[in-house]
């Protein structure tokens, strides 16, 4: 297929709209919790609702997808993803932010299981990876956008004359006492505006690979059985796990232990370490061309640790240093536990990436723990469960036997 660019551009705006809409939680969350008088536990449902939705529709969406074209899937993500914002927008209840946050999980996770075939046939195949690697960064570099955007909303509605129509427009939509809330009015637009431009655009039909079809629910059940699967599983699980269980208790614990705004400090703090991570994934790219995966893996986890015990005991320099130093390690995790898991089984790479991503349960499920036991032992106490986590990605790095390592520059392969 002829390369088209404006479809190319079109994937990469939707990479920056999803993650403009998935990583604010982070920066919202003291907000929230003030707003409907939350303990630690009830915060902790609220990437709880949406990352179960990731895990329960992973393996679905590549189901849907196949059985129906792709754009008649991607509408149906944002049509998803607009009702969920939308909901919320005009209704703030803490029951309602729930529902609304699962359903925009749901849009979102079918998204990603189109996305990236469909840039394989846009782009073409010989360029795949550096789109690949492209949108990471423009994913990466919209985290980095919202929880500033989310700042200046807050910060322009609490003046007593709020100026520029935008702002105006935000501040006849929400209610006085939830200025946060109009970062989902933001949301919705944006859903909607997405959703009127793929209505309007010409989405070829892709014709997967072998390795992209997403199999049976026998196979997904055969596979689970493996070893590897599990372990690989829990790999990404752990990740997630962490990124999340850091990224959504930053502000909270800048506000608690260090007495810093959420709305100012808290929200630059969490768009610095999304930022962090996207230029981590910069330096992994390079890296990842001179050394072994598992040595770069083994590397950047060895840094995270001793960084997540400075932060957490460290004063407020150190705190503010070492959130965004841990987006930077966090940078390439992710990517290379992935890479190794489909390098290390020989078949059914499509069924088994469904069976990765249900692993982002973990963001659920470590979020939430910790909400738990910031009420029964302090967040920062709580928050070094962790180091769980942590050390299993480093254990990856050690027991993992991929059957196809990364190519090293320099180094020859060997001759069969």
């Amino acid at each position: 297929m002829k390369k088209n660019y404006y479809l190319i551009v079109l994937i990469f705006i939707i990479f920056f709209a999803i993650s403009f809409l998935t990583n604010i939680l982070g920066a919202i969350n003291p907000n929230v919790s003030d707003s409907f008088s939350l303990n630690g536990m009830m915060t902790g449902m609220l990437p709880f609702s949406f990352f179960i939705a990731y895990a329960l529709m992973s393996i679905p969406a590549g189901m849907i997808v196949q059985r129906y074209d792709e754009k008649k899937s991607l509408i149906f993500a944002w049509v998803i993803a607009f009702c969920g914002a939308l909901l919320f927008s005009v209704a703030p209840s803490f029951p309602v932010f729930l529902v609304s946050l699962f359903m925009i999980g749901c849009g979102m996770a079918l998204l990603q299981v189109i996305l990236y075939p469909l840039l394989r046939v846009v782009g073409g195949e010989e360029h795949f990876a550096f789109n690949s690697v492209l949108a990471q960064l423009v994913f990466g570099a919209a985290s980095f956008v919202s929880p500033f955007v989310y700042s200046f909303l807050v910060t322009q509605l609490a003046l007593p004359e709020a100026k520029g129509v935008f702002v105006s427009m935000m501040a006849m939509l929400t209610p006085l006492s939830m200025p946060w809330v109009s970062i989902y009015w933001v949301f919705t637009f944006v859903s909607f505006a997405m959703l009127a431009t793929i209505v309007l655009s010409k989405i070829p039909k892709v014709v997967r690979k072998d390795d992209e079809i997403v199999g049976a629910w026998q196979t997904h059940v055969d596979l689970f059985r493996q070893r590897t699967v599990i372990l690989f599983f829990l790999g990404i699980f752990s990740y997630v796990g962490t990124e999340q269980g850091i990224a959504n208790w930053i502000s909270e614990f800048l506000r608690t232990y260090h007495g810093l705004k959420p709305e100012v400090e808290g929200s630059a703090t969490v768009g610095l370490f999304w930022g962090m991570m996207t230029v981590g994934c910069i330096l992994g790219m390079a890296l990842l061309r001179v050394m072994d995966s598992k040595i770069v893996l083994r590397l950047f986890t060895a840094v995270a640790l001793v960084l997540l015990a400075l932060t957490l005991f460290g004063n407020v320099s150190m705190a503010l240093f070492g959130f965004p130093a841990l987006g930077f390690c966090l940078s390439v995790m992710y990517a290379i536990i992935f890479s190794l898991a489909l390098n290390s089984v020989s078949k059914f790479h499509g069924s088994f990436a469904g069976i990765l991503c249900t692993g982002i349960a973990g963001g659920a499920i470590v979020s939430l723990l910790i909400g738990e036991l910031k009420d029964r032992i302090g967040l920062q106490s709580g928050m070094l469960i962790l180091f769980l986590p942590l050390l299993y990605i480093l254990s990856i790095s050690f027991w993992a036997k991929p059957l196809v390592t990364n190519e090293i520059a320099g180094k020859k392969k060997p001759v069969n």
